[in-house]
């Protein structure tokens, strides 16, 4: 298959289209009416999309200020700002002059709803200066709800309740919306309860979260249809980037937006929708045409950015998917390498082998900053890690904390690095009260003035103040008991091995136990983490040489401009390019990944295959 750029084959093209292909002239050109841009990886969607909104300025077919165009994130926004711009003014702009596309909306969903909500929010008892609480002050928030409530925060993890919570607002449901039907678990049932009077204290604190932004503009559209109108007839054109990541909150507003000039165009792949497990909504994208009836399909098929080899697998393996528009990628680049499959006994000899490859594709002149790893499941990343400190391969974490850095990861460590010398103050206090052990400030200060006054380890003085009763309650209760358990560990610590023991400490400390029960997606791979350190833990013969190891490992700096292997989970890889990749873990039960699986069949099949 061969294409021509559009203006080889129609000398009077504008600037502003010049380079484009004829279907992605056929994106900027097909202006009126539903407009769904199926844009394949690496097909030049950003290119067509910022040329569509360059094409509706230059033409005057709207000013600037009558065209919405969404974003999921702030750097896409700036981005196609520039790249608009730039299509405008090829000359470039006059120092302290304004650009043809200032006053156009352009934005994240919530940069848009909050502007809404600055203006009209009042029509629902907001304040025009409403504060935005971020994911920290949300927790506190709901934290101080459940003790005035008297709901237990160890049986009913605040960040599971916050994340049910969050889901309903993303599926478009104030607490009057939600059915009893609906609440099919204890945990569902709770953080209903919950929910109302969450809604209610953020209301009296002229305050919203950000799932409320969408919820408080669906509500205002719906109560004032006064409201809705003026925006939807203000707006001529709507541009949606990643459509396919769209919740329903996000998909009914759309909708209401595009109800005074039913001019929307929506860019998307439903190929790459991966975002399932954070609410993004894949029928949203499927359901395009039943919704704007008319409406024009297009295809970006060109691939720029792959060999056929590479195409034709990705091609391959998603032709099994049900749930999708049809579309063969296809490219000009010649086929290129061979996608190469090797089978390797466990993930010490797959970090091997890859370290391995990436020496030799070193020797071949290929820079590290463009070769990447990608993995299904953080705690893989240790393995590679621990194998590139040996083969000296500088290594950058991308989208995450390297292994060993941690959360989980760092209070496993405190753990055992007590039971190993108790005099370590910063291990002690960490663990101090995590799990929480109702171990209060006060008490922590008790301990510090002993400590100091005394010149003995915060674990000594813990031991002296509990066995003279000096604090007392709760908190001298768990104290003396953590004393008891690190004592018995030590103990056991002559006996097992150090995975055995790690294993036996988290579990006797309940520290396995807080994250079982918070039951999150987060907390579930928090437990995956956990796991991959007792397998860690199994390569040393003392828990000494394992806590020197990982001093070790994070001891490693590399100035920000040296050349760094990338490792980054697969979602995190989305929209990058590579000359070298290794995508690692494929096996039964990682990748597709079992959670997956058990929790969606079907549906959860296809999000891994895409």
């Amino acid at each position: 298959m061969h294409t021509e750029s559009y203006n080889n084959l129609n000398p009077t093209v504008p600037s502003y289209a010049e380079g484009l292909n004829p279907m992605q002239m056929h994106a900027v050109m097909t202006t009126e009416g539903g407009v769904l841009v199926l844009a394949g990886a690496g097909t030049g969607k950003t290119k067509a999309l910022t040329a569509r909104i360059a094409h509706i300025i230059a033409t005057k077919r709207a000013y600037p200020s009558e065209v919405l165009a969404v974003t999921f994130t702030n750097k896409a926004a700036r981005e196609i700002t520039h790249r608009v711009e730039a299509l405008l003014h090829p000359e470039g702009i006059a120092e302290g002059t304004k650009g043809r596309t200032a006053g156009m909306w352009l934005g994240t969903f919530h940069s848009i709803a909050a502007r809404i909500l600055r203006r009209d929010g009042a029509s629902i008892g907001f304040d025009s200066n409403f504060t935005i609480l971020d994911a920290d002050d949300q927790l506190r928030l709901l934290k101080s709800l459940m003790v005035d409530l008297g709901i237990d925060g160890k049986k009913f993890a605040p960040k599971m309740m916050m994340g049910i919570i969050q889901s309903w607002k993303d599926q478009a449901l104030p607490p009057h919306s939600v059915t009893q039907e609906s609440l099919t678990s204890d945990y569902t049932r709770k953080a209903f309860s919950l929910y109302e009077v969450y809604q209610k204290r953020l209301k009296a604190l002229n305050a919203m979260d950000f799932g409320d932004l969408l919820l408080h503009n669906l509500t205002v559209f719906q109560r004032f249809p006064d409201i809705a109108q003026h925006y939807a007839h203000k707006f001529r054109y709507i541009l949606v980037d990643e459509y396919q990541d769209t919740n329903i909150a996000q998909y009914v507003w759309l909708r209401l937006l595009a109800l005074g000039h039913h001019n929307i165009c929506c860019v998307g792949d439903d190929d790459q929708s991966i975002y399932g497990w954070r609410g993004a909504e894949v029928g949203n994208i499927l359901k395009f045409e039943q919704d704007f009836p008319n409406s024009t399909v297009i295809r970006l098929e060109q691939n720029y950015r792959s060999t056929q080899h590479i195409l034709g697998a990705a091609s391959a393996l998603i032709a099994h998917n049900e749930a999708r528009h049809k579309k063969t990628l296809w490219t000009e680049r010649d086929g290129g390498e061979q996608i190469r499959v090797c089978s390797l006994y466990d993930d010490g000899e797959e970090a091997r082998f890859v370290g391995e490859e990436i020496e030799a594709a070193q020797r071949e002149g290929i820079s590290l900053n463009h070769i990447a790893i990608l993995v299904r499941a953080g705690f893989q990343t240790r393995a590679f890690e621990e194998r590139f400190l040996t083969a000296a391969i500088p290594y950058r974490i991308i989208g995450g904390l390297r292994f060993y850095e941690r959360l989980e990861i760092r209070d496993a460590i405190a753990y055992m690095r007590v039971v190993i010398e108790p005099r370590d103050d910063l291990a002690f206090e960490r663990i101090m009260n995590t799990p929480k052990r109702g171990i209060g400030k006060s008490t922590v200060e008790t301990l510090y003035h002993t400590a100091r006054e005394q010149n003995i380890s915060l674990f000594e003085a813990s031991r002296i103040l509990c066995r003279n009763h000096i604090i007392k309650g709760k908190a001298g209760q768990q104290l003396a008991y953590l004393i008891g358990q690190r004592d018995g560990w030590f103990e056991q610590s002559k006996n097992l091995t150090p995975a055995a023991l790690c294993e036996l400490i988290l579990e006797e400390s309940g520290y396995m136990e807080m994250w079982r029960v918070e039951a999150s997606v987060e907390a579930n791979g928090r437990l995956e983490n956990i796991k991959e350190l007792f397998r860690a833990l199994q390569d040393f013969s003392t828990l000494t040489d394992f806590i020197e190891h990982v001093g070790l490992v994070m001891e490693r700096e590399v100035a920000a401009d040296d050349q760094m292997v990338s490792v980054m989970s697969l979602h995190s890889a989305k929209g990058l390019e590579f000359d070298v990749v290794f995508c690692t873990g494929w096996e039964e039960g990682l990748f597709p990944h079992q959670r997956a699986l058990d929790e969606q069949g079907g549906v959860g099949l296809e999000e891994e295959r895409r």
